[in-house]
């Protein structure tokens, strides 16, 4: 007959403790599975690991808490081996659930093998943790409920991954509150599934516990949910701080991202008029190009070029001239629809590119418009008083027929509007066959150009030639300025007056720009490595100033490259340039100044520099230009103008160059106003590295003097 089973009861507290355990590990698992999903490889293993034994101790202790729970007539104690065992197995479920929730999708074979696996997990480690409970006689067990808790861990873990990743769909608000609800929800469920597996255990009436000197105490309840409270609220906390880390390195990625999103915009933007520069429009012309030949539409580009610009630069100084071109800008900007793209080319040269509707008719109507707006009458401009400014415009219009790249297509606009300027201006016209001469010429010149940066076989050789500059005081060679020059096979020597205008226009001015501080660095290079100390003056574009970090890092990697001294390089810009957008220009010299670089002002004089803007400039040079020294022995006028440029560098410490010295008598005048240094014909004509170096070397074994080495050094050079 079989013995009599007990009537099972509980303690209702310590149930209570359970749940709570149980909800508590649920809310941790779902923060962790959150966390396993990184992509990092590394970390998200150092989180699955870590988070299994934390998981699995919060389960174990709701498990070991829940069979403390059952109050027996008989003192009772636990296997220590077996207790361990049944950890072991809470640790192992743990490790299966947070390796499915980090999969991207929750398949429904991945659902089943999950839920099986966390299902025989969860009632291994309940029933090897009941079989810590060493009994005499035995647990007598009712299969229909082994067979239910079964059922019910199966589902409670099947519930849980399908909650977890329901979850990645609510709204971020939202999170919280659902990873808490479903907690208490899990909490519920483990709850019964350990409940429904004790009531499965029937204890004989006469049973004595075998165990009774293991694991045991009244307290023993309380001590493992604190333990697991703990480590769980341990867990939480370094969740907590690793959701915030995360949080604070999203916003400065984004910063990041915003930062950089906003320099690659300025990299595409002209910044005094803040439209479109010549790699944008490139870039669009190139796309709108192929979808054209792609979809049968055709394309337009309209170039507006101001009349009568440069009077008011001459006029009323350049910031007057800043001010109209942000005003024409502003008025081409109101006439231009959300499709269409305008640039500003060059300073008083701007492109409206056209998609869609591109009849003449219609093209004729919208340059209408766009001469009668900029026609209108525009006041406010810094010295010109009350009296309002009117400018007019020569328009090129130019149709995309197939035949042509998009620069062909800006050099036949470009054409028309240069004979509408030449015809007395303010009009427009379309390219025509007859117009096709000069723009065939330059389109071949930027071909070859492009051909001959890249090293192209047939596309000619670039050099840089230096013409030396010399020390008045000492009559020795103080450095040298390096000029770039273009010997094409067919053409021969090309003037870099010629080419450069085809660069800045086809925007090759950037890679012909790098090219010159990459030789220009190694020839200094090459010359250290000779024994001859020298430094090199590079020129300046406008627009490797408007790029500055692109021409900052340029000098950096050369530079580096070939191991020179920053020192022995100064950077040239005219002054006009060094007046566009002044607050720019001084930004990006001050970065240049930065690397060590010294910086000169070019062709001073011929521009309207402000004295005070000036001095705030890091410049250590100012170059006359050579429109000045020509009448020098001839002009009290031209006389009296250099003596005051050299006055005024000199109280502001500044050195000074006179460039194109072609006669002793010149060189007498400005030795006799104290110019610092000087250059020209009259001492030498550009020449090779190879040719300057002889030269140099000639001259290392006394000063240089302003006779007889010197002339010989010069007419041999000629010779040559």
């Amino acid at each position: 007959m079989p013995a009599a089973v007990l009537a099972q009861r509980f303690d209702l507290a310590v149930v209570a403790l359970s749940y709570l355990t149980a909800a508590f590990a649920s809310y941790v698992a779902l923060d962790l599975a959150q966390r396993v999903r990184t992509p990092e490889a590394l970390v998200a293993h150092a989180w699955w690991i870590a988070g299994s034994l934390s998981l699995g101790t919060g389960i174990w202790a709701m498990h070991f808490v829940g069979m403390l729970a059952l109050r027996l007539p008989f003192a009772v104690g636990y296997d220590t081996a077996v207790t361990l065992l049944s950890w072991l197995a809470a640790v192992g479920v743990s490790a299966i659930a947070l390796r499915v929730a980090a999969g991207q999708t929750l398949t429904p074979a991945r659902l089943t093998l999950g839920a099986l696996s966390m299902g025989a997990g969860i009632c291994a480690m309940h029933y090897t943790g009941m079989a810590a409970l060493v009994l005499e006689p035995g647990i007598q067990w009712n299969w229909a409920l082994v067979a239910a808790s079964a059922g019910v861990a199966t589902g409670t873990a099947a519930a849980a991954l399908c909650i977890f990743f329901a979850l990645r769909q609510l709204p971020s608000a939202w999170t919280r509150w659902g990873q808490l609800g479903a907690a208490l929800v899990l909490g519920a469920a483990v709850s019964v599934m350990h409940y429904t597996g004790m009531a499965a255990a029937g204890i004989a009436e006469d049973s004595v516990c075998l165990s009774a000197d293991a694991l045991r105490g009244d307290n023993l309840g309380a001590l493992v949910a604190g333990a697991a409270f703990a480590l769980l609220m341990l867990t939480l906390v370094t969740l907590a701080l690793d959701a915030r880390s995360q949080r604070q390195t999203t916003r400065l990625q984004q910063s990041l991202q915003a930062a950089t999103t906003e320099l690659h915009e300025r990299a595409l933007r002209d910044p005094l008029t803040g439209l479109a520069n010549r790699q944008l429009l490139d870039d669009r012309l190139q796309h709108a190009a192929a979808r054209g030949h792609r979809e049968g539409a055709r394309l337009a580009l309209l170039v507006i070029n101001l009349d009568g610009f440069k009077l008011i630069n001459d006029s009323f100084g350049l910031g007057a001239g800043d001010q109209v071109l942000r005003s024409m800008a502003q008025r081409l900007k109101g006439l231009a629809r959300s499709d269409d793209t305008l640039a500003r080319l060059a300073a008083d040269e701007f492109v409206l590119m056209l998609e869609g509707e591109v009849a003449e008719a219609a093209l004729a109507q919208v340059a209408q418009r766009l001469l009668d707006a900029l026609a209108e009458p525009l006041g406010g401009v810094p010295g010109a008083g009350s009296h309002p400014l009117r400018l007019s415009a020569s328009i090129g219009i130019a149709l995309d027929d197939g035949s042509e790249p998009g620069e062909g297509l800006i050099a036949q606009a470009d054409s028309a509007a240069l004979s509408v300027k030449r015809a007395g201006g303010n009009g427009f016209a379309f390219f025509e066959a007859h117009m096709q001469a000069g723009v065939r010429e330059q389109l071949e010149l930027a071909r070859d150009l492009r051909a001959a940066l890249a090293g192209e076989a047939g596309s000619g050789v670039l050099a840089l030639h230096y013409q030396p500059k010399i020390a008045t005081a000492e009559s020795a060679i103080t450095g040298v300025e390096a000029l770039l020059r273009w010997q094409h096979p067919q053409r021969g020597s090309v003037s870099p007056g010629a080419f450069i205008p085809v660069a800045e226009r086809f925007g090759l001015i950037m890679p012909l720009g790098d090219w010159v501080i990459a030789e220009a660095c190694r020839q200094l290079a090459a010359w250290r490595d000779a024994g001859l100390q020298m430094r090199v003056a590079l020129n300046l574009s406008v627009q490797q100033l408007r790029q500055p970090d692109a021409l900052v890092k340029r000098f950096e990697e050369a530079l580096a490259q070939h191991g020179v001294d920053a020192r022995h390089l100064t950077c040239e810009i005219t002054e006009s340039v060094a007046m566009d957008d002044a607050e720019a220009t001084e930004r990006t010299l001050r970065r240049l100044a930065g690397l060590g670089l010294a910086l000169s002002i070019d062709d001073f004089g011929t521009g309207y520099s402000s004295l005070a803007y000036l001095r705030r400039l890091p410049v250590s040079q100012l170059k006359i230009d050579r429109s000045f020294i020509q009448d020098l022995e001839t002009s009290a006028d031209a006389r009296a103008i250099v003596k005051a440029v050299i006055d005024l560098a000199h109280a502001l410490s500044l050195q000074v160059v006179a460039e194109g010295v072609e006669t002793e008598g010149q060189a007498a005048v400005l030795r006799g106003k104290r110019c610092d240094k000087l250059q020209g014909f009259l001492f030498a004509r550009p020449m090779p590295a190879d040719a300057l170096t002889r030269w140099a070397m000639h001259a290392r074994g006394g000063p240089l003097r302003f006779s007889t080495s010197l002339y010989a050094a010069r007419d041999a050079e000629a010779s040559a």
